[in-house]
């Protein structure tokens, strides 16, 4: 089931689950039920990632031919999860949407191209999975600071506890990152 969030484009899937006694079964990907949802990418590269509690990864973006859609969830753990919309005709331009992700909740959140992503590792520890319709290309990659002050996001744990990669202490901030 998909569920259409109030920045055009992002959507959160919910996958029917079905559990019993043994644990569960379901079908974290389809592409014709995806297809339905008017999702159309053709997914080419799968990255997954492990973090502590704490870790910021983001928030990134590809530019270009290389920009990317990206389908995520979280294996083990809980993560705040950040959409930006920085498309520069769009009318939530600088907009943001976060969700919880989690092993727990299963849900799926879908990014298409024109957006920064990022999210923060709120449990002990944290796995990360995301399928992308394009191939990483680092001359293309932009990032934008977390803590932007223009965006305001609410990363829900206190700035001293976030942890970042060196890359990531020096990103821009919003007004200054490259356009898609």
């Amino acid at each position: 089931m998909f569920t259409t969030t109030p920045i055009e484009g992002l959507l959160i899937f919910e996958p029917r689950v079905f559990a019993d006694d043994r644990g569960y079964f379901y079908e974290s990907f389809n592409k014709n039920i995806f297809l339905e949802a008017g999702v159309k990418d053709d997914f080419v590269q799968d990255n997954q990632s492990k973090s502590t509690y704490g870790v910021l990864r983001g928030l990134h973006y590809q530019t270009g031919e290389h920009a990317q859609s990206k389908l995520v969830r979280v294996l083990e753990g809980k993560v705040l999860d950040v959409a930006v919309d920085i498309r520069p005709d769009s009318p939530t331009y600088g907009q943001h949407y976060s969700i919880e992700l989690s092993a727990e909740n299963q849900l799926q959140f879908y990014v298409p191209r024109g957006f920064a992503h990022g999210f923060l590792v709120l449990s002990d520890t944290a796995t990360f999975f995301y399928k992308c319709d394009n191939f990483y290309n680092k001359a293309s990659e932009g990032s934008i600071a977390y803590n932007d002050p223009t965006l305001n996001i609410d990363w829900k744990i206190p700035h001293e506890d976030v942890i970042l990669s060196e890359k990531d202490t020096v990103n821009p901030s919003f007004g200054k990152h490259r356009l898609i």
